[in-house]
């Protein structure tokens, strides 16, 4: 058995703090009123986290990388009749691999049509202005309607893969996210986690801060 680093401390910290925002968004956008100005805000937040994690995907660990996600339907089937090594899926599965893509690419989705929302009472979208109006109210229905539970059904549907390994696979996930390492049959290429990876993501994520910035800014000019 071998202990490798898998996930390097800026994708853990990522994680945890996109499950911190994302819990936010969803009760301060039930509960409405005042609670929309930081409803706002975790948005903003999300949207510097989804613009990091994409750069991350280049530059970052091993195993955070774009290109270690296996996500061909050979893989995919492979895994699912276990027929497929363990060794090269270290990191995410394919079914994770996957779910992982949709998970980005729908909260991406949400919170872009969060910035030209209006509700007609008293919060709008800092980009409502730059668009038609026809476009803020498809935007509107699709933030508050099928958009919102589809993204309720996948954070449940990720929280019971997360169960369902744990009892039925005896494979604890959670805990390698804490902490970031995996005990492992074979070694496996570790990931970089020393203080220049940290200090590379640690510029990336203010240069993605300053981009959301300049981006809702623009609905201001």
């Amino acid at each position: 058995m071998s202990t490798v680093r898998i996930w390097d401390l800026p994708t853990r910290l990522f994680h945890w703090l996109l499950v911190a925002c994302v819990v936010g968004l969803v009760i301060t956008g039930n509960v409405g009123g005042n609670a929309m100005v930081w409803h706002f805000r975790f948005g903003y937040a999300v949207l510097t986290l989804l613009l990091f994690r994409l750069l991350w995907g280049f530059v970052g660990g091993h195993w955070s990388r774009w290109r270690q996600l296996f996500l061909a339907p050979s893989h995919v089937l492979s895994y699912l009749r276990g027929s497929g090594s363990a060794q090269p899926w270290a990191g995410h599965n394919p079914v994770g691999s996957w779910s992982v893509v949709l998970m980005l690419m729908w909260l991406l989705l949400q919170v872009s049509t969060g910035l030209v929302s209006d509700d007609e009472i008293a919060n709008a979208g800092p980009l409502t202005a730059l668009v038609s109006g026809a476009t803020v109210s498809a935007a509107t229905a699709w933030h508050k309607g099928l958009g919102k539970l589809v993204l309720l059904v996948l954070v449940l549907v990720h929280v019971a893969a997360i169960v369902w390994y744990r009892w039925r696979k005896q494979q604890a996930l959670v805990p390698a996210m804490l902490h970031g390492d995996k005990t492992l049959a074979q070694a496996v290429t570790p990931s970089r986690d020393a203080l220049p990876q940290r200090a590379l993501a640690l510029v990336l994520v203010l240069a993605c801060a300053a981009a959301v910035r300049w981006l809702v800014g623009l609905g201001a000019t």
